[in-house]
């Protein structure tokens, strides 16, 4: 890539910033699959030296009681990731096929209850966190959807875009029931969105990989349906 200096410094999303969230989605059939993608020599002589991890994920979502975040589009997720924490808001999410894009906000954040009971402040110096507080007023959030995921990860640089490739493997958890988790990822860090496209087609037809329509959220909202019929 032309500033790949600037490229490195920029793989961690993780910040107070507002950006776009622009990444593929696909579904993988069984683990073995998921294993085979995870080693693929392809994706492998793109891959960025230090690169690859395997960490746990545990993401809870939160709502009103009536719903109210997610008529308006919003999604609100604390996850720990490691030993890192971050709450997460995601907003005006569309997606065609396999390709997902939103806004977002991603703010570290710690303490005993932030996976219980989370403090909404910390987005208080966004426009959209302001809106989020105003919109929320004194309603009390809970915990419609959790997931529980292994991620394996590793970042490519195709000397277009850097992409960060992510399989994951795990669980869908509401009260209205689960779902397991099998997919794999390709979010753009930087660089040419047309280049997401090719690598991430070129595996999918490797592997029969089936797009991924839904983000992990809006299966569980639809598992998490059930329990009210």
């Amino acid at each position: 890539m032309e500033d790949k200096e600037h490229s490195k410094k920029g793989t961690d999303k993780r910040t107070k910033e507002r950006t776009m969230e622009i990444e593929t989605k696909y579904i993988i059939a069984d683990r073995e699959t998921a294993d085979k993608l995870w080693e693929d020599k392809f994706l492998a002589s793109m891959e960025e030296e230090g690169s690859r991890e395997t960490i746990y994920m545990k993401a809870v979502y939160f709502d009103t009681e009536d719903s109210l975040l997610a008529e308006n589009d919003i999604a609100f997720r604390v996850r720990a990731e490691g030993d890192s924490i971050f709450a997460t808001l995601k907003w005006s999410g569309k997606n065609e096929g396999a390709l997902h894009t939103r806004e977002e906000i991603n703010i570290p954040v710690s303490g005993e209850t932030c996976m219980i009971a989370p403090d909404l402040s910390v987005f208080k110096e966004s426009e959209i966190g302001k809106e989020l507080i105003q919109l929320i007023g004194d309603r009390r959030l809970f915990s419609n959807v959790e997931t529980g995921v292994v991620r394996r990860r590793f970042r490519i640089d195709t000397g277009k875009a850097l992409i960060e490739v992510s399989v994951d493997t795990g669980e869908i958890i509401t009260k209205g029931g689960n779902e397991p988790i099998c997919e794999a990822e390709f979010e753009l860090f930087s660089g040419d969105e047309a280049e997401l496209e090719r690598v991430s087609m070129a595996v999918k037809d490797k592997y029969g990989l089936v797009p991924g329509e839904k983000s992990k959220y809006a299966r569980g909202l639809e598992l998490a349906a059930n329990a009210k019929k």
